[in-house]
């Protein structure tokens, strides 16, 4: 037997649909030029070597996830693999050291062990608050790493903490869902922009 949903689900979907267009267009007005540079930052650290270290809680792990299986596998085109890792992935790392240290070293100390000068860090969050996504860009500073914060609600104190160097990209609205979703469309930006600018435009 099919059910039919009441309707006020459907009206809630649309709502989130026509939320979600008006968080895009913001975005769109606000992001593309920010953008752009942080994927020009990326694509320069890996021509010279670098590599990309990700970091991410929960829905950001797993966007952290997505972007560094698309720079070392693919994105849209077939090419060299590139540097990515996400710091998010080594549950036994993960848990070791926040069982035995704090989990808000979860981060940083693979940093502090996998990062060297001319790599850059990507922090993912949606409040800019996260303990160890601060604690993570501290110990990129301390190993001469430039950041790109993908951000959200204001920036919190993950904006007062990056430097002229860094690149601050604060996803406009308040709803995570909603930088979530930003969130995605710029990380297959920084794919795309990489690619172009490291093997050309695609062939068609």
């Amino acid at each position: 037997m099919t059910m039919t949903p009441p309707a006020d689900l459907s009206a809630r979907v649309e709502a989130m649909f026509a939320d979600g267009i008006g968080t895009l267009e913001a975005a769109r007005r606000e992001l593309p030029e920010i953008a752009a540079a942080a994927a020009a930052a990326l694509a320069e650290s890996l021509a010279h070597g670098g590599k990309i270290l990700i970091c991410g809680n929960g829905g950001s792990a797993s966007d952290s996830l997505h972007f560094s299986s698309e720079l070392l596998n693919k994105f849209e085109r077939v090419r060299r693999p590139l540097a990515a890792v996400s710091l998010s992935a080594d549950i036994s790392a993960l848990t070791s050291i926040a069982n035995d240290e704090s989990y808000d070293a979860v981060f940083s100390k693979q940093i502090e062990a996998l990062g060297r000068d001319g790599d850059m860090l990507v922090a993912i969050t949606t409040s800019g608050n996260s303990p160890n996504i601060l604690q993570a860009v501290r110990a990129a500073h301390a190993a001469n790493m430039r950041c790109v914060a993908l951000n959200g609600k204001g920036g919190g104190e993950l904006s007062k903490l990056l430097g002229a160097n860094d690149i601050d990209i604060v996803a406009p609205g308040r709803s995570t869902a909603r930088i979530q979703e930003i969130h995605g469309i710029l990380i297959h930006a920084f794919c795309d922009l990489i690619d172009r600018q490291l093997f050309g435009d695609a062939k068609s």
